[in-house]
């Protein structure tokens, strides 16, 4: 991560007409309740932690976002003009490099942000001429790109790998992995399927009102490196009842989708759900013993 506690850089008011988005960064700015909280800090308080900028190649007035675009669209949203930022001479590769390690340590990152993240490091290292032989985990060799990246990183090389296999989603496959609907070990396995093999994929995924099994997304897999995969297939091995889907009730996400946040997970939803259910137990239990 880019560190400037030796370099004394001068905190600097910049309006915020002239920052702008640093190409394809991975991470996502929502307008949620997490925004909202942070943009009445922002409203009371300001930005009390600078935003980190370089100036756009060629220009000495507009400038690129390295780390705080959160705060940026708060601010924004708050109705500031002008906001504190460091600027630091980067070149492309260097600030690609900070705007990931300077996210990569959040609370809460979605897998599709560390997938690109973490692609993003891997090219800019590439680019500088660094080593980026990903193609084997064997031990004794020599340190690669992604033992580079697991240095500073939670993850490990193979791990490392992994979530940039993710890049090779469909963005609908790619946000059912964000909201939890999909695990990381199925969305790897079904990386290796074509583009029209993973269209194919959701369209079977929404007529069965269901996700493919670790199980099954291996199988899709093997078919696909084996020439064999086809919409037959897939339909077929989607309709196959999974042995925890017996005795299950199903329903459809539209029925109690708007009960609960944009942004909550399939994990946060069954978790209020079965609150409420205790809840409403605990209400019917009352009521009879008043009776």
């Amino acid at each position: 991560m880019y560190n400037d506690q030796n370099t004394r850089q001068e905190t600097v008011q910049i309006p915020l007409g002239r920052l702008h988005q640093f190409p394809h960064h991975p991470y996502k700015v929502e307008d949620n309740e997490g925004m909202e909280a942070l943009t009445e800090s922002i409203r009371e308080y300001g930005i009390l932690n600078p935003l980190l900028v370089r100036r756009v190649d060629g220009s000495e007035t507009d400038y690129e976002l390295i780390s705080g675009h959160r705060r940026a669209y708060a601010a924004e949203k708050a109705g500031l003009n002008t906001v504190p930022a460091i600027i630091v001479a980067l070149d492309r590769n260097e600030a690609a490099i900070a705007l990931v390690d300077s996210n990569l340590h959040r609370e809460h990152i979605l897998p599709s942000e560390k997938a690109f993240a973490y692609k993003m490091k891997l090219e800019a290292m590439k680019r500088q001429g660094r080593r980026t032989d990903l193609t084997s985990c064997q031990v004794g060799t020599k340190l690669r790109t992604d033992d580079q990246i697991a240095e500073t990183a939670d993850d490990s090389a193979r791990q490392i790998q992994r979530y940039i296999r993710l890049t090779n989603l469909i963005p609908d496959l790619l946000d059912q992995m964000d909201e939890g609907r999909i695990a990381f070990s199925v969305g790897v396995e079904l990386s290796y399927l074509d583009e029209q093999s993973q269209y194919d994929l959701l369209n079977s995924m929404e007529r069965n009102d269901c996700t493919p099994s670790y199980s099954q997304a291996v199988r899709l897999h093997r078919a696909a490196n084996a020439g064999t995969l086809n919409r037959w297939l897939i339909e077929t091995t989607l309709e196959e009842q999974k042995p925890n889907q017996k005795d299950q009730i199903r329903l459809r996400r539209e029925d109690f989708r708007r009960y609960f946040p944009s942004g909550y997970t399939d994990e946060e939803i069954k978790k209020d759900i079965l609150a409420g259910l205790a809840l409403l137990h605990r209400q019917r239990e009352r009521d009879r013993d008043a009776r």
